[in-house]
C-alpha cells in the first residue's frame, strides 16, 4: 500500500493546481484510491482489508500528501474512521461491554470500506470546533433507532462520502455524546461554503442532518462512548493529521529544489542554507511522526504514547508552516505567483497548526502534562 501510495502521488501532484484553483473535489483522486485499494487499508485482512496498523497509515499518508495535501487530508479522516473502528479488539470490547449486534455491524461497515466505500467525518461545529462536549447537534431515541438533527462545519468531502460519522449529544441526557455512521442521502444536505486560504479541495463545506439512522448506525452499540474513546486513543483525532502536513512540508522542500536548481539559484549561500535547514526540519518531525505511530501500534494508549501523539501534532504542525514559508524566501518572488507549486503548498501548510488538535492547543496538552497536571481536564477550556 506504501508503493501504491508513492505511485499515486504524482497523478495527485499533477491535478492539484487546477483542483486548488477551482475549489474542487478531486473526484479522479478518490478514484485512484478506491482503483487501488486503499480505503481497505485499516480494515483487518479477515474482512478484506489490507489490515495496516497506525505506522503503516502514517507512511501512506506523507506520500500521498507528497503528491496533494488536499487528497491526503480528505483520506486522513476516512482512514480516521477505519482505523478505529478496526482497532477495537476483542479484549477492549470486553472491557467496554461492547454488544455483540453492535460488533457485527462494525464488521460490515469495514467490509463496505473494503470493497470501496468512503466514510467522511462530520464532528466540527461553528463556534464549539471539534470539542465533543460542546457540540449541538442531538439525538433521540425513536422507534426504528435514532433520529439526529443538527449541523456541522468543516466536513471535508461533504457531498462525495458514502457515509458520515456523526457526533451528536442525547436529547434526554446531554452527559452522553455518542457517534454514529450515517449513508449518504435523503436528510443530508451540503452547504457549499468551503472558500478557504489553504487546503481548498477538501471540499469542507457544512452539512446540515435531519435523519432516522437504525440502531446498527451507533457505533459500539452503547450511548456515550466518544469521549471514551477519544482519551482512551487520541491518536486519530490528533496524530492522524501529522503525517499529512509532514507529507506536506516534504512536497514545499521538494518543490522549492526544483525551482533553485531551475533558476540557478543553487550559488546562493542563503538559499542552500534554508533549504538545509528545512531538510533537517522536515526530517526531526517526520521521525517524531514515526516514533508516535509506532508507539501506538505497540502500546496504543498509554501515557508516554499519548505524549508522543501530542508532540507529533505540535512538531508537524509548527515544521510544515515554518518550512513552506522559508521555502516560499528561498525561491523568491516568482514563486508566489498563482499556479506555483509553492505557493499553493505555503497556503495548504499553514492549515496544519489550526487543524485539531492546534499547536497552542497540543503545546498546553504538553505543557501541562510536564507540569504534573491532568492534560485531558486541566485549563480554562475542556480539551474535548
Amino acid at each position: 500500500m506504501i508503493d501504491e501510495a508513492r505511485r499515486l502521488a504524482p497523478r495527485f501532484a499533477a491535478r492539484a493546481a487546477a483542483t486548488d484553483r477551482d475549489g474542487s473535489f478531486p473526484v479522479d483522486d478518490f478514484a485512484d484510491l478506491r482503483d487501488a485499494g486503499l480505503f481497505g487499508l485499516m480494515v483487518p485482512a479477515r474482512l478484506g482489508g489490507a489490515g495496516a496498523g497506525f505506522a503503516d497509515y502514517a507512511e501512506v499518508a506523507y506520500e500521498l500528501a507528497r503528491g496533494n495535501g488536499a487528497t491526503a487530508l480528505v483520506f486522513n479522516m476516512h482512514a480516521s474512521v477505519t482505523g478505529a473502528l478496526g482497532g477495537i479488539s476483542d479484549t477492549l470490547a470486553d472491557a467496554l461491554g461492547l454488544p455483540p449486534e453492535a460488533m457485527a455491524a462494525r464488521d460490515e461497515h469495514l467490509k463496505a470500506a473494503a470493497a470501496g466505500s468512503w466514510y467522511a467525518v462530520a464532528m466540527s461545529e461553528r463556534g464549539v470546533g471539534s470539542r465533543l462536549s460542546k457540540l449541538t447537534t442531538s439525538y433521540q431515541r425513536v422507534d426504528d433507532g435514532y433520529r439526529i438533527t443538527g449541523s456541522k462545519t468543516f466536513c471535508s468531502g461533504a457531498g462525495h462520502a458514502d457515509a458520515y460519522l456523526v457526533a451528536a449529544r442525547s436529547a434526554s441526557d446531554p452527559t452522553q455524546v455518542s457517534q454514529f455512521l450515517v449513508p449518504a442521502g435523503d436528510g443530508m444536505r451540503v452547504e457549499e461554503t468551503w472558500d478557504a486560504l489553504g487546503m481548498r479541495a477538501t471540499g469542507s463545506h457544512d452539512l446540515y442532518i435531519d435523519v432516522t439512522v437504525p440502531e446498527s448506525a451507533l457505533l459500539g452499540g452503547l450511548e456515550g462512548l466518544a469521549l471514551v474513546a477519544v482519551q482512551l486513543a487520541p491518536h486519530w483525532m490528533v496524530a492522524s493529521y501529522a503525517a499529512v502536513y509532514v507529507g506536506v512540508a516534504r512536497a514545499a522542500v521538494d518543490a522549492a529544489v526544483a525551482h533553485v536548481n531551475e533558476r540557478g539559484l543553487g550559488h546562493l549561500p542563503a538559499v542552500r542554507a534554508r533549504i538545509g535547514r528545512a531538510d533537517a526540519a522536515v526530517s526531526a518531525a517526520h521521525l517524531a511522526v514515526r516514533e508516535a505511530a509506532r508507539r501506538v501500534d505497540e502500546a496504543p494508549g498509554e501515557a508516554e504514547t499519548n505524549r508522543w501523539v501530542w508532540r507529533a501534532k505540535l512538531l508537524a504542525g509548527t515544521t510544515a508552516a515554518e518550512v513552506a514559508a522559508s521555502m516560499l524566501e528561498a525561491a523568491g518572488t516568482s514563486a508566489m505567483r498563482r499556479g506555483h507549486p509553492l505557493e499553493r503548498l505555503y497556503r495548504d501548510a499553514r492549515a496544519g497548526s489550526l487543524q485539531p488538535a492546534t499547536s497552542d492547543v497540543c503545546a498546553d496538552w504538553l505543557g501541562t502534562d510536564a507540569l504534573g497536571g491532568d492534560p485531558d481536564s486541566d485549563g480554562v477550556a475542556p480539551r474535548w
